[in-house]
């Protein structure tokens, strides 16, 4: 009855945050993917995007936290790959599925056929939340001098809420063809559209200690956004007379379009403002992939592949008419463009060794060599100049693997990964979109580098599974976000800008574990854990805005228990913890969640019913945010309603008769650092 965030909140080393942000081991870093391949909207949206793809089409998920060569560089903790439902079968089947519930709603429909050559898959679903009101609060202290050089202080306090419906869809068509037994062509196109519109109103209180004088104020906030797009992707396979000797080539083209509008109406302290921002993300991929098994001990795999990135933002910022404060009028002073452009070269060599007692070796190396070109321009900001950048970087990778036993594995691995910055680390331009907490990218940024060195062991036990993992990371170039106080130039007010920097690097001695035992045949236990320390050393350049000292344990927990009675009744209950993530000013939210269900499955287990459960003994669940610097303290609270009971449903039709699936080869942009992923509530 939930979304892919809920289910992702149950995957081993993996964390949700309340925004819908995606963590591994605690490294934001991280791509997702949706059946081996990214989405123009996730780069843009993740966290909504997540939103609309339903919970019951999802078949599994894979978490790599140490890709070979073969696979894209990006992404310090590794890709997430998200699998749907899509069965290789002859015959036609279908299925329909949905929800109701007091948070959100959501159906799903699938349609699959498969016959001699042709294969045909449709997928349509989507979700509508029911309105719901988050509850706000917010202080700072500010001790800053103003435009004359002389000192200010002040302190600014709000509390707000927040009215928002969200609602989102999905639609997939997939085709595929076999000419004869060597030769595969395959094409698939992905829709999603959605959206959600805010309505707030905010009390704020106003001190300048300085002056001894105090105020307040009000404001209204309206806002409009949308996110829509598509994933066409065409692939070819050639398969030669040997088994598993292959040639692999796909294209892909992703579209997305994100707008933002919004307008804030003030009572008193700020002027009007309204601003519509309109982005374009268009990324063009060709891929090659070659495979050649030598013979029964060495495999060689090579490859190329170029990532063309072209995305264009545009912000066209209103004031109010002179004639109207309630009108608006177009202000090309403050109104700006944005273009990016981004080439990904990049090659690699892959070798497998078997060797007998159950070794295998897996090495390879990967170059890549990225070139970007920014342009950002604004009629106000005359000092805003076009900027470019070139890096290449050398990417090996070494995997040993042993087989203890039928049932037991061990694994050494060493991997090497970077982290672009993306649009919204590099952008110049200032965002007033809350002018008492400003941003602004820096174009100047490079990109993270990460060594990691891990070592994994997986048993199978009866009916029991057990992971365990001991790692150890050395992120250099660490990217983080600096705040720092400043008086706006319109206002006279102090706020914040915030600004990214490459503040140092970061040590990592982390461990996970995950298990899954039946003490009794009905019972089903799953746990996980993933535990490590924080410990960044900060370059000279930052010390003065560092108020974390010391190493904080950070961690994320999960645990499920379900019962399989007779009759096709099910029951669960779970709960997720996620401890507070540490930065060099401060800690971000921690989150947890408990929740259960029963589904009563008939007609052969062919059809289901179910009811659900979220946080029964709280209505709201309070996030808290602190940081600190000389010069300014900054604190806030956000409550938002997770207490809902839901109803499920799901009927599976047709008949069918399976066959041996053949692997689906495509693009897979596992790159660009996420940040907040843009996530929105």
């Amino acid at each position: 009855g939930g979304n892919a965030t809920d289910v992702l909140q149950k995957v081993p080393l993996v964390a949700v945050d309340i925004n819908g942000n995606v963590s591994l081991r605690g490294d934001n870093n991280v791509r997702v993917l949706i059946n081996g391949k990214p989405s123009g909207a996730t780069s843009a949206s993740l966290s909504d995007v997540l939103k609309t793809i339903p919970a019951d089409q999802i078949k599994s998920i894979e978490v790599s936290t140490s890709p070979s060569a073969k696979y894209d560089a990006e992404g310090a903790a590794g890709s997430i790959n998200i699998i749907t439902k899509q069965k290789n079968v002859s015959g036609s089947s279908g299925s329909v599925s949905g929800g109701i519930g007091t948070r959100q709603n959501n159906g799903n429909f699938n349609l699959n056929y498969n016959k001699n050559r042709f294969s045909l898959s449709l997928n349509a679903g989507g979700n509508l939340t029911w309105p719901q009101t988050s509850l706000s609060t917010f202080n700072n202290d500010i001790q800053t001098v103003d435009q004359n050089g002389d000192p200010i202080h002040t302190s600014t306090s709000s509390a707000g809420s927040t009215y928002l419906k969200r609602h989102g869809a999905i639609g997939n068509i997939s085709a595929g063809y076999d000419f004869n037994a060597f030769n595969n062509l395959h094409t698939n196109i992905r829709l999603n559209q959605g959206g959600f519109d805010p309505n707030s109103n905010t009390q704020f209180q106003y001190h300048n200690f300085t002056a001894d004088s105090a105020s307040s104020y009000a404001s209204h906030s309206l806002g409009h956004n949308t996110f829509g797009g598509f994933d066409w992707n065409l692939d070819y396979t050639h398969k030669f007379k040997k088994e598993g000797h292959e040639l692999d080539i796909s294209t892909q083209w992703s579209h997305s379009k994100i707008v933002t509008d919004y307008t804030n109406f003030y009572t008193a302290q700020f002027p009007n403002q309204k601003n519509n921002i309109n982005g374009l993300n268009n990324e063009y991929t060709l891929q090659v992939d070659y495979t050649l098994p030598i013979n029964k001990v060495f495999k060689l795999e090579a490859g190329g592949k170029e990532i063309i990135r072209r995305i264009n933002s545009a912000s066209d910022l209103f004031a109010p008419d002179p004639q109207n404060t309630e009108d608006f009028v177009y202000d090309i002073l403050n109104s700006s463009t944005y273009k990016y452009n981004q080439n990904v070269t990049a090659g690699y060599s892959v070798l497998t060794i078997t060797l007998p007692k159950g070794y295998s070796i897996l090495a390879g190396v990967r170059d890549e060599n990225t070139n970007i070109h920014g342009v950002p321009q604004s009629a106000g900001e005359g000092d805003l100049v076009p900027f470019s950048n070139n890096y290449n970087t050398f990417i090996p990778s070494l995997t040993i693997q042993k087989q203890l036993t039928a049932t037991q594995t061990i694994k050494l691995a060493y991997s090497k990964r970077i982290t672009r910055p993306s649009l919204q680390f590099l952008n110049p331009y200032i965002n007033k979109t809350n002018t008492l907490a400003q941003q602004q990218g820096n174009p100047a940024l490079a990109p993270e580098v990460s060594q990691t060195l891990e070592e994994d062991y997986n048993a199978f036990i009866k009916t029991s599974v057990v992971n365990l993992s001991v790692y150890y990371k050395h992120t250099g170039g660490l990217i983080e976000s600096i705040a720092a106080p400043i008086v706006d130039t319109v206002s006279g007010q102090p706020g914040t800008l915030t600004t990214f920097h490459n503040i140092g690097s970061n040590n990592s001695l982390g461990a996970s574990f995950f298990g899954s035992i039946n003490p009794i045949k009905i019972i089903t236990i799953r746990g996980r854990i993933t535990a490590y320390p924080s410990q960044p050393a900060h370059s000279g350049l930052y010390l003065s805005d560092k108020t974390q000292d010391g190493t904080y344990l950070q961690y994320n927990a999960f645990l499920s228990a379900e019962l399989d009675l007779k009759g096709g009744f099910i029951a669960q209950i779970f709960a997720v913890e996620n401890s507070p993530r540490r930065t060099i000013q401060g800690t971000n939210p921690s989150f947890s969640i408990l929740g259960g269900g029963v589904r009563k499955q008939f007609l052969k287990k062919k059809a289901s019913i179910g009811v659900n459960v979220l946080e029964p003994f709280n209505k709201y669940k309070h996030f808290d945010s602190n940081i600190s610097s000389p010069g300014f303290s900054q604190s806030s609270t956000f409550a938002f309603p997770f207490r809902s009971v839901g109803l499920t449903f799901s009927y599976s039709f047709g008949k069918v008769t399976f066959s041996n699936p053949q692997q689906k080869k495509g693009i897979n942009n596992d790159d660009m650092k996420q940040g907040d992923q843009n996530g929105g509530m």
